[in-house]
């Protein structure tokens, strides 16, 4: 497993090891035990897959609120989509930063996203499916979303037509009308 930095503390990419053959390929997109040797120790307790139907679906930014803060394991389980995490931790002196990359079934690539970060995706091509393991189980009321277009925060999604949106990230507020319940630095 190839592990890389993004620039924001605690963020980074994963690129599990595929081994390939005539039948297609395999690899192991989660070992604890390869992790752990890397620092990574998580007790992922809640598997989500979602579907999103057409091109330009943005789902975000979103987060869990302690004591119910997830960090994620994001990947792509078929399509290709722009992943996006924006630190929201207080105390971080990458507040407010994003990064973003693409995640695709054919490059395999993962987003390791902590807790104390904003969390959504773009998607690239239809029926786009989006698979993550979460540390914590969902909670209604530790659920919290900011805007995907607040022009403070300035992720370029990179949509081609306008965002397909739900009711709930259409009404998110923008990070300045926010305040993050994540108050150390990660």
């Amino acid at each position: 497993m190839r592990i890389e930095e993004t620039g924001l503390p605690g963020l980074k990419v994963l690129t599990p090891r595929r081994f390939r053959d005539a039948r297609g390929f395999f690899c192991e997109s989660w070992n604890r035990r390869v992790l752990a040797e890397h620092g990574l120790d998580f007790d992922f307790v809640q598997d989500n897959h979602s579907l999103s139907a057409a091109v330009n679906t943005v789902r975000g930014l979103h987060f869990q609120a302690p004591p119910h803060a997830q960090t994620k394991l994001v990947r792509c389980g078929r399509g290709r989509f722009l992943d996006v995490a924006v630190d929201i931790r207080a105390a971080s002196p990458t507040f407010g930063k994003w990064f973003g990359i693409e995640l695709s079934f054919d490059n395999g690539k993962q987003l390791l996203v902590p807790a104390g970060f904003l969390h959504g995706f773009a998607t690239r091509e239809p029926d786009t499916e989006v698979i993550y393991k979460c540390t914590d189980y969902y909670d209604v009321t530790a659920d919290g979303a900011v805007r995907f277009d607040d022009p403070d925060i300035g992720v370029d999604w990179g949509l081609s037509g306008p965002a397909v949106l739900s009711d709930k990230d259409r009404a998110a507020p923008l990070l300045r009308n926010f305040q993050t319940p994540f108050t150390g630095e990660g």
